[in-house]
């Protein structure tokens, strides 16, 4: 495998092997649930061109989970707006509910900057070959 750009680009096992990735929480459970060894998901995470589809992948759920996130944070200020707006409305719940999707969506973004970050890392430390 050259340069695959795109998870069709890799061979059946490998595209099991990065499904269970993003799907498990560790490279044990990756190993159990794609029926490979913990010995091949270690070999190809440390191959150039599967670690890039698996930390593409791994960004593109990140920030789409951003997105929806962020979506809903729209939702949330247009909430704390209608309540701050009708000062007739019993609104602590709906309040409440707003506040911790803003919160949540604030932790998102800091995750997601995070996530950027480290991936920019482990891509350092791949060029410098310490990875």
């Amino acid at each position: 495998m050259e340069n695959p750009d795109e998870i069709s680009d890799l061979d059946t096992s490998q595209q099991r092997a990065l499904v269970a990735l993003i799907s498990s929480e560790s490279v044990t459970a990756a190993a159990k649930n794609s029926q490979l060894s913990e010995a091949t998901i270690y070999r190809y995470l440390r191959d150039d061109a599967f670690n890039a589809v698996y930390r593409r992948t791994r960004t593109e759920i990140v920030e789409h989970a951003i997105s929806q996130v962020q979506r809903d944070c729209a939702m949330a200020s247009r909430t704390l707006r209608e309540v701050c707006e009708n000062a007739q409305s019993p609104a602590s719940a709906r309040v409440s509910a707003a506040r911790v999707i803003l919160e949540v969506a604030l932790k998102a973004v800091t995750i997601g900057q995070q996530s950027t970050l480290i991936a920019e890392l482990e891509e350092r430390l791949t060029r410098r070959g310490l990875s």
